[in-house]
C-alpha cells in the first residue's frame, strides 16, 4: 500500500462511538438531501498555554495573545481539514483558528460518505432527531489533529435546570431581594462587565425584561441576543422561555449595570460547545463571566463531546473567564432510573464551577433557616463524578466515596444558593409573573455576584474554585455552609448528606456576598484568582 493511500485510509475517531437512547424508534434513513452542518474541533497545540496560570493580563489581552498564537499554530491544520471537506463536496462555512474550529456543511449523503457513518431519523420522548450509531471515520492523516466531529447527531443533549412549584402561591423572592438577603455588596452594579448566558432554546421579550426590572425598582440592563449556528431568539412561547427569563432577570437583578449577552444555540453537542466557544472568544461583547443553566447526566454524553466541552471550558478558565454551571434538579440520580447516582455535565467538568441548590426560609428581612433543596423527587444534583478524577483544587478537602461503589473523583457542586421552587424567584415570562426555581437560578446568581466583583477588581477573578477551596474552611465567613438535608430521592439511600466543610449538595455553601467581595477586591490573592 502506498504511503498516500495509507494516509487516506479511514480510521475511527477515538471517543466518537455513539448509541441511540433506550426507547428511541428509528423512523427511517435521513433524507439524502437534508442539509447538515458539522463542527470539527482541532486538538489544542498549546495545552501549556491553556491553563489557569499560563496567560496573564486582562481577559482581552489573553484573548489577543491566544488568537495570535493559534493563527500560526493551526494554519496547516485548518488547510488540511478544508482540503478534506472540499474533496468530499462539503462547503466550509467557517474556519476560526482561535476557537480551533472548522464548520462544514453539506447534504446527509455527502456527510455519510465523508465520515463513514449512516444517518437516520429517530423519535424519542416526543422529539424527532437525526442520529447515528457506531463511530466517526476520518483519514489516518487527520487523526493527529482532529479532536471531535460534532453535529452529525442532532439529538438534544441537555435540559434546562428550571423547576416550577407544585403548590400554589409559594414563598417567593425577587432576585435583587435575594441579593440583599445574601448580603451582596452595594455601591457597585457590574458596570463595564459583560455576563454571557448560554441558552439551548427559548427566547426573551424586551417587554418581559422591562416589566421584571420595574418590579425590582431597577433600570433594565442592556441585553443582546447572539445567534450561534443558525439559532434564533425564539419568542414562540416554549417552556425554555422560562429558563431564559430566569437567567436574565437573576443575573441582571444582581448586577443591573452589567451588559448581558444571550448566546442562543441549537440543543445539540455541536451547538452547546460552539456557544461556549463563541462566548469565550467573543471580541465584540467581551464577557468575563459565563452562566450555563443546562446540562445532562454524564452517562448521556459520548466521549468526544465531553472532550471538546472540557477543552472549551479550559480555554475560558485560561482566559480569566468564570463559568458557572447548574448542577441539576433531579437529586443524586440526575433523573436516571438505573439504580445508580449520577452527576450532571458540564457542571462536573474540572474547569466549571458547579452550582447546587438550597431552600431558604425568611423571617422579616433575614434568612432564618437554609437547608438542602429536596422535594422528594426534585432537588439539587450533586455527588462524585464517574468521568473525572479529583482536581487539584479539591485535593485539600474531604470528599465522600461515590455511592456507586466507592470511586474517588471530582466532587460536584462547588457552591450553592437558593433554588427551591417553594422559596423560588418571581420572574416575568411571556408577559406573566410566575415563581420558578432550580439550580438554573444559582448559576446566574453567582455570575451576577462575580460581575460586581470584577467591576472593582484589577483583573477578573477568573476560575474561582482555585481561590475558593484555598480560602474557605469549615469556619470561613466567606460563605454560609448548608449543613442540614440531603439529595436522596424519597425512600432511597441513594445520595449524599449535607455537613460542614464541602458537601455533595451545596459544595462550599452559599455566598456571603460582602465578605467575598472584600476578600477578592482587597488587593490580595491566594491561588488562581486575580484581584
Amino acid at each position: 500500500m502506498s504511503s498516500s493511500t495509507e494516509a487516506a485510509t479511514p480510521l475511527e475517531l477515538p471517543g466518537s462511538q455513539h448509541t441511540i437512547p433506550a426507547g428511541a424508534r428509528m423512523v427511517g434513513p435521513s433524507p439524502r438531501d437534508q442539509q447538515v452542518e458539522v463542527s470539527i474541533y482541532l486538538k489544542p497545540r498549546d495545552q501549556h498555554q491553556t491553563t489557569e496560570t499560563a496567560l496573564t493580563g486582562s481577559v482581552e489581552q489573553r484573548r489577543e495573545h491566544l488568537a495570535k498564537h493559534r493563527r500560526t499554530a493551526h494554519r496547516d491544520d485548518i488547510h488540511r481539514i478544508e482540503s478534506f471537506a472540499l474533496g468530499h463536496g462539503l462547503t466550509v462555512l467557517e474556519a476560526d483558528p482561535a476557537r480551533r474550529l472548522v464548520r462544514v456543511g453539506g447534504t446527509a449523503a455527502k456527510m455519510e460518505a465523508a465520515f463513514g457513518t449512516t444517518l437516520s431519523t429517530y423519535e424519542h420522548d416526543g422529539t424527532t432527531f437525526r442520529g447515528r450509531t457506531g463511530g466517526v471515520m476520518i483519514p489516518r492523516h487527520l487523526h493527529g489533529i482532529v479532536e471531535s466531529v460534532l453535529g452529525l447527531d442532532s439529538r438534544p443533549v441537555a435540559h434546562a435546570r428550571i423547576v416550577r412549584p407544585r403548590a400554589a402561591q409559594p414563598q417567593s423572592v425577587l432576585p435583587n431581594q435575594l441579593a440583599k438577603l445574601y448580603d451582596f455588596p452595594t455601591g457597585v452594579d457590574g458596570s463595564g462587565v459583560t455576563i454571557a448566558l448560554i441558552e439551548l432554546g427559548g427566547g426573551f421579550r424586551d417587554s418581559d425584561t422591562q416589566q421584571a426590572f420595574q418590579a425590582m425598582g431597577l433600570t433594565p440592563p442592556k441585553v443582546t441576543a447572539v445567534l450561534v449556528d443558525g439559532a434564533t431568539n425564539d419568542q414562540s412561547g416554549s417552556d425554555a422561555d422560562g429558563e431564559v427569563a430566569l437567567d436574565i432577570q437573576v443575573a441582571g437583578g444582581v448586577a443591573p449595570g452589567a451588559s448581558i449577552a444571550v448566546y442562543f444555540t441549537p440543543n445539540t453537542n455541536a451547538g452547546f460547545a460552539d456557544a461556549i466557544s463563541q462566548a469565550t472568544h467573543d471580541t465584540t461583547n467581551k464577557p468575563s463571566v459565563i452562566s450555563i443553566s443546562w446540562g445532562g447526566p454524564e452517562s448521556s454524553w459520548d466521549g468526544q463531546s465531553v472532550t471538546t466541552m472540557n477543552t472549551v471550558l479550559q480555554e475560558a478558565a485560561a482566559l480569566g473567564i468564570s463559568v458557572y454551571v447548574a448542577a441539576g434538579d433531579s437529586l443524586a440520580t440526575d433523573g436516571v432510573s438505573d439504580g445508580k447516582a449520577h452527576v450532571d455535565f458540564p457542571a462536573s467538568s474540572q474547569s466549571a464551577i458547579g452550582c447546587g441548590g438550597s431552600h431558604i426560609t425568611e423571617k422579616g428581612t433575614a434568612i432564618s433557616r437554609e437547608v438542602v433543596w429536596n422535594d422528594g423527587t426534585s432537588g439539587t444534583g450533586g455527588g462524585i463524578s464517574d468521568l473525572f478524577g479529583i482536581p487539584a483544587f479539591q485535593e485539600g478537602v474531604t470528599l465522600p466515596a461515590s455511592v456507586n461503589g466507592g470511586r474517588r473523583g471530582r466532587g460536584v457542586p462547588d457552591v450553592g444558593g437558593d433554588a427551591a421552587p417553594a422559596s423560588g424567584y418571581s420572574v416575568v415570562v411571556d408577559g406573566q409573573t410566575e415563581v420558578v426555581g432550580g439550580t438554573s437560578a444559582v448559576a446566574p446568581l453567582w455570575a451576577g455576584l462575580t460581575a460586581l466583583i470584577n467591576q472593582k477588581a484589577s483583573n477578573p477573578v477568573g476560575f474561582l474554585p482555585t481561590w475558593l477551596y484555598a480560602n474557605i474552611g469549615s469556619n470561613s465567613a466567606l460563605t454560609v455552609q448548608i449543613t442540614s438535608g440531603n439529595n436522596k430521592p424519597t425512600g432511597t439511600d441513594l445520595g449524599y448528606d449535607a455537613g460542614s466543610g464541602w458537601n455533595a449538595c451545596t459544595g462550599l455553601g452559599r455566598p456571603n456576598g460582602q465578605a467575598l467581595f472584600d476578600a477578592l477586591t482587597g488587593g490580595t490573592t491566594n491561588g488562581g484568582a486575580s484581584a
